[in-house]
């Protein structure tokens, strides 16, 4: 059942009530069904005679006792809450219950590894879901201290936020020990942790700046240890360590650092205090991109990162999520490139996290950054581009602007200040303005506190000689949201050198401010071949090109020597697309144009991710079949040419596999399958086996037995969670009408399935050549939303609306089912914000596909 969705105004009315608190729960762990036993005490002060309620979210409630006077539970509890009235000055309340474990990521998740059958528990938190382990005030500005008392098994690991004690058998001739925790720090519900099963472990250490050995700590499923690299994960977090230290001025405010890769995770990771969860998915089985590896370094510092911000100094209410997750964001960018070998992370920055936050920050449900949180459902929709990556966006422009030593100054004094309290923006920004001398209100109102992204555009005249006699840029904004803002922008000038390529020959910064601003400095130089506007990624803004750069930047965008530089250049070319500007046919020739000479593997697999939409999204139906016929050819002529072993060979053979949409095709995924094709330096391991079979399985390139045959041989050589959700994937993925219906369902009526396995099925009920195929559930996809939404946990309602949407179906009749149905059901806001925006994304490619359409006259 859904959780409660508290409000902000019942948070501030209970933070005026209560306060002081500390829990001491005890949990049963050792049970093999699908409840637990947890008895929680509660210890408060509160104002005498106030009524407030505690969160519990319990299949029974047994007993509820407050101050010595017992309370009938089935009165008290609603199943989410429970009440209490008479409070007096100083409180004990005791709460005994039955709890259930979950299959969705939340709460107690509980895991049964098919490999050995070794059970795995572990719990997520955020971002209110702690009541349903145990009895507590789920909100971030009551921060508490937990003592944890745990019964399970005698072989398993159990950690929480504190050390881990000695395990203490039952000595009642079970199998069982007590773990008795030590009082853990004070801490927000939502980043406490228990963790418990037959983990394999690794152990090390770190030195902090004020003399303390932090135990450090790495955990995986047994059947999964070999995956683990150890020293790759204490060897990044010694370094971050390090570095924030050094950064912040600030001792880890903790006593150790557990990170815990667990199964069926619905996030990337989640910062619990000293006891970090990962998605396994971070556990490399095969061999992945080096754009992977770089992911997983910047992921594992992030998190680090919030030990400090975020974890010590704690948002007071959830509209400063942005400022957590923000920081992180742009710290960790920052700590990566500079303690490990991805030096040049910046230019991921640059093509991904600002073109994600830009699409974000289009979508009819745009926010500012500083987001109006009223409920937790609001809460939950945010996690989004805005909060991560316009927000880190930000962030890196007000470094420029104060400067990154003011900056650093006065983050380690608001980290100071507020040492194991909650803070908010204002607090920050005191201490940045004292640290800089600079005022920040006025940018806090332009920046955090509007919503939409701005347009420059460069606007060029030159005379006979290709002389520039004007030069200005133009800012314009979205009606909805019509803020300009100052910018801080760097102008590149670039011309062919001796040897073909593009060399900047000058660059000037300016502050761009109102509609249009000239650029003198500009006028008597030779026009350019390329004019880049943003060079250096200084600014968060789209970016528009005068006429001719934009036809040097098309056709020669591997010339551009700088990887930061082509980022910005395909990120426009993105934008424009996406914004029926530029066609898509003309999108894919940049991309196959240029991506055999890109050097970044980050640069290169999100440039190979957006052709793959624009193939499916953005094109006309007058020539999708053979476009995306030749852009496989092309992205497959690549792969071969690549050199052997490399990791643009591994990347073009992934992307073939997403983009093959042909006989032909098929027919090489079946010969690289079966090892008649083989490529020098390339091995078919597990993933990448599975990639072949799915990609063959959608295109149904032989006949049913064959498929099959294909699935079940993948499945004998990977007889794990993994590959049985990925067979799952690959089974739905079959053009075939009555697979696709009962694919689509599973996952909307199949309540038992767990959070991994709806995603698998999902993905391969979308994944296919004939979207046609998915017409038939339209209707009923929009029939389901609302007893979805109020019957789900977010987690599964938010994957049903997303997955099930039916959106390689790009039609005006499915635009119209959506319009109808947004028009009828104005609430829950969260559900008509997430279809809303499925609808903004169909209308976009609507308009592309136009676009690309008139382009053929």
């Amino acid at each position: 059942m859904p959780a409660a969705d508290l409000t902000r105004i019942e948070a501030e009315e209970r933070a005026a009530i209560v306060a002081d608190v500390s829990y001491e729960v005890e949990l049963d762990l050792t049970g093999d069904g699908s409840t637990f036993a947890s008895t929680t005490v509660v210890r408060f002060r509160a104002t005498e005679g106030a009524a407030t309620f505690i969160e519990a979210t319990t299949v029974d409630v047994h007993e509820v006792t407050l101050n010595g006077r017992a309370i009938d539970p089935t009165a008290a509890s609603d199943g989410g809450r429970i009440r209490l009235d008479d409070l007096a000055a100083e409180n004990e309340l005791r709460i005994v219950s039955t709890c259930a474990y979950t299959n969705t990521g939340e709460g107690l998740h509980r895991f049964v590894d098919p490999v050995d059958d070794a059970v795995y528990l572990y719990t997520e938190f955020a971002v209110a879901e702690a009541n349903r382990v145990y009895a507590v005030f789920d909100q971030p500005d009551l921060k508490a201290s937990v003592r944890f008392t745990i019964t399970a098994p005698a072989e398993w690991v159990v950690l929480s936020n504190a050390p881990t004690p000695e395990a203490v058998p039952t000595g009642d001739g079970a199998d069982a020990a007590v773990w008795a925790f030590e009082t853990g720090p004070v801490i927000s519900s939502y980043i406490v942790a228990i963790v418990a099963g037959a983990y394999a472990h690794w152990h090390g250490s770190a030195t902090s700046t004020d003399g303390r050995e932090i135990p450090l700590g790495v955990f995986t499923r047994a059947s999964l240890a070999e995956h683990a690299e150890p020293d790759v994960m204490f060897d990044t977090v010694q370094a971050g360590l390090e570095f924030y230290e050094r950064a912040f001025g600030v001792p880890y405010p903790f006593g150790k650092y557990d990170q815990i890769f667990v199964p069926e995770y619905n996030w990337g990771a989640m910062e619990n205090v000293g006891a970090v969860t990962f998605n396994e998915n971070y556990l490399f089985r095969s061999r992945v991109s080096d754009a992977r590896r770089e992911q997983r370094a910047i992921v594992v510092l992030h998190e680090l990162s919030h030990m400090w911000f975020g974890d010590s100094v704690t948002m007071r209410w959830w509209n400063d999520l942005w400022l957590n997750e923000s920081f992180a964001t742009w710290a960790s960018t920052l700590a990566t490139s500079q303690v490990t070998e991805f030096t040049g992370v910046w230019a991921t920055f640059a093509s991904d996290e600002k073109t994600y936050a830009a699409e974000q920050d289009q979508l009819p449900s745009t926010h500012p950054i500083v987001a109006p949180i009223e409920s937790l459902g609001d809460v939950e929709v945010n996690f989004d581009a805005i909060t991560y990556d316009k927000g880190a966006s930000v962030l890196k422009q007000l470094v420029a602007w104060v400067g990154l030593e003011a900056f650093q100054r006065g983050v380690g004094a608001y980290l100071t200040a507020n040492a194991g309290g909650n803070a908010t923006l204002r607090d920050l920004l005191d201490e940045l303005e004292r640290a800089s001398g600079r005022e920040l209100t006025e940018w806090s109102a332009l920046w955090l506190e509007t919503a939409g992204v701005n347009t420059l555009r460069a606007v060029i005249e030159a005379d006979a000689a290709g002389t520039i006699t004007r030069a200005a840029i133009e800012q314009t904004a979205a009606a909805a949201h019509p803020t300009l803002r100052p910018h801080r922008v760097a102008l590149g000038c670039y011309a062919s050198d001796a040897d073909g390529a593009l060399v900047r020959t000058h660059r000037i910064e300016i502050d761009v401010d109102g509609a249009s601003t000239e650029v003198p400095e500009l006028v008597g130089l030779p026009r350019p071949e390329l004019l880049l506007v943003n060079d250096d990624d200084l600014t968060y803004a789209k970016v528009r090109l005068d006429d001719v750069s934009y036809a040097t930047a098309l056709e020669r965008l591997a010339d551009l020597a700088d990887p930061v530089s082509r980022a910005v250049v395909l990120g426009s070319a993105w934008d424009a697309v996406r914004d029926a500007e530029l066609p898509a046919r003309a999108f894919v020739r940049l991309v196959l144009g240029s991506i055999g000479r890109e050097t970044q593997s980050s640069a290169r697999g999100l440039a190979l991710t957006r052709l793959e939409t624009a193939l499916g999204r953005y094109l006309a139906d007058e020539h999708r079949e053979r476009v995306a016929a030749e852009a496989g050819d092309g992205v497959w002529a690549l792969a071969e040419l690549a050199d052997a072993g490399s990791d643009a060979q591994l990347q073009f053979v992934k992307a073939f596999t997403q983009l093959a949409s042909s006989q032909a095709h098929a027919d090489v995924l079946g010969s690289l399958l079966d090892g008649s094709i083989r490529l020098d330096g390339l091995e078919i391991d597990l993933d990448l086996r599975w990639e072949l079979v799915i990609a063959r399985a959608a295109l149904l390139a032989a006949s049913d037995d064959e498929i099959d045959g294909e699935i079940a041989a993948a499945l004998a050589l990977d007889d794990t969670a993994k590959g049985h959700r990925l067979a799952e994937t690959a089974r739905a993925a079959r053009p075939d009408q009555a697979v696709k219906d009962a694919a689509w369902h599973r996952v909307a009526t199949d309540a038992g399935l767990s959070n991994d396995v709806a995603r698998a099925i999902a993905d391969g009920w979308r994944r296919t050549s004939d979207p046609t195929l998915l017409a038939s559930t339209v209707d009923d996809y929009f029939d389901v939303l609302q007893d979805v939404w109020a019957e789900r946990s977010f987690t599964m309602a938010s994957l049903i609306v997303k997955r099930l949407f039916p959106a390689p179906l790009v039609t005006s009749e499915v635009a119209d089912s959506a319009r109808t149905w947004l028009a009828a059901n104005p609430s829950p806001a969260p559900l008509h914000r997430l279809v809303s925006e499925q609808l903004d994304e169909l209308e976009r490619a609507l308009r592309a596909r136009r676009c690309d359409a008139e382009s053929l006259g």
